[in-house]
């Protein structure tokens, strides 16, 4: 007779390869039933993006059939619980697990498409995710997503009016372009735009969300400083092309984020632009900015690489149709974003597994 307790014993010796521990130890395996030689349980990942999920799954079954018996018949769910590891007050975005930073050194790095893409592919799999445009002088959220001219509704919430933010492709948006006209320059000082940003954190109804990704404008400066005063954030993702020139300004973000002041961790780094692929030759890549750069330096800055996105129409002009490449047709590309995002989504949960609690930045500037 098959006992849960030779189960979990079985499950013991599998290990979840980010966190280096077992599934047992981490808590993960749930609701083990036993019904004659047919065994079910669900394993919680810590996150519906973990790219392993297969592995672990197939290692599960394989041990029960080695440790336990060959002739059990094996049903394994696989669910998802998002990891946080905030243990700040919860006073600001009380509800949001995650908070992470899309940040470069310059601009024309592709940043506003590599955060729009990765929100789109951590929620393809069942993540609650929102997306702030935190680019307050070239917000460029409207356009991508096909909203620009529409405003937010406002919502009463305990009492108090907030903005809640647009929803398209399922995730959640809110940006400055969708408050003023998209004819107009946003010319205000550092102080003013650090007051919107404050505004779209504490004004706007964002609710639950396991991911919330911002946006930042290029490279550093008051709205960075004020967002890390503002709101705890699990970490940073920096956004380079393999040019030395854009390698340069990433290696200036990376330093900022890591600085003595700041202190935010750094989840990695990924490569726009890596290589260019045209549509009728899907197999070949043509190195027109340098190849691997991005690559070698977080070798040299050892932070994870988190992959490389290529240079290829469909990207131009989703992003200009209002339908980012996550919402669109071309498989090849989507399959680079979800696999940086799956990189990505590994590298909050190594973070929040091993890492000090988030917490907001405090320091005197």
């Amino acid at each position: 007779m098959i006992t849960k307790e030779q189960i979990l014993q079985a499950l013991s010796n599998v290990e979840e390869p980010d966190l280096g521990k077992d599934l047992v130890t981490l808590n993960m395996v749930k609701d083990v039933e036993i019904d004659g030689n047919k065994v079910k349980f669900t394993v919680v990942l810590t996150t519906p993006a973990c790219p392993l999920k297969e592995m672990i799954k197939n290692a599960c079954i394989a041990a029960i059939h080695l440790l336990v018996s060959k002739d059990i018949e094996v049903q394994v769910n696989m669910t998802a619980n998002v990891s946080s590891n905030r243990k700040d007050a919860q006073a600001t975005l009380p509800n949001v697990k995650n908070i992470i930073v899309v940040a470069s050194g310059k601009g024309g790095v592709g940043k506003s498409t590599v955060a729009a893409n990765l929100a789109l592919a951590l929620a393809k799999d069942g993540a609650k995710v929102g997306l702030m445009d935190a680019d307050i002088y070239g917000p460029s959220v409207p356009i991508m997503f096909g909203v620009r001219g529409e405003r937010p509704m406002m919502v009463n919430v305990a009492g108090k009016g907030m903005i809640m933010p647009m929803e398209k492709f399922g995730i959640k948006l809110m940006s400055i372009g969708l408050l003023v006209d998209d004819k107009q320059a946003v010319v205000w000082r550092g102080p003013m735009a650090s007051s919107a940003l404050k505004q779209f954190i504490s004004d706007v109804y964002w609710d639950e969300l396991d991911y919330l990704v911002i946006d930042m404008p290029p490279g550093t400066g008051d709205i960075h400083l004020t967002l890390v005063q503002t709101v705890p954030v699990t970490g940073a993702i920096i956004v380079t092309t393999p040019q030395d020139v854009a390698l340069a300004d990433a290696k200036r973000g990376i330093a900022m984020f890591n600085g003595a002041q700041i202190r935010v961790p750094v989840l990695g780094l990924v490569e726009n632009m890596a290589y260019f692929t045209p549509a009728e030759l899907p197999e070949n890549k043509y190195y027109i900015f340098g190849k691997e750069g991005g690559k070698r330096l977080a070798e040299d800055l050892e932070i994870p690489f988190l992959g490389q996105i290529p240079l290829v129409q469909s990207i131009r002009e989703g992003g200009d149709d209002g339908v980012p490449v996550m919402a669109g047709n071309d498989e090849i590309t989507k399959k680079a974003f979800l696999d940086f995002a799956g990189s990505a989504a590994r590298s909050i949960a190594m973070r929040n597994a091993n890492l000090q609690p988030t917490k907001i930045v405090e320091m005197m500037v």
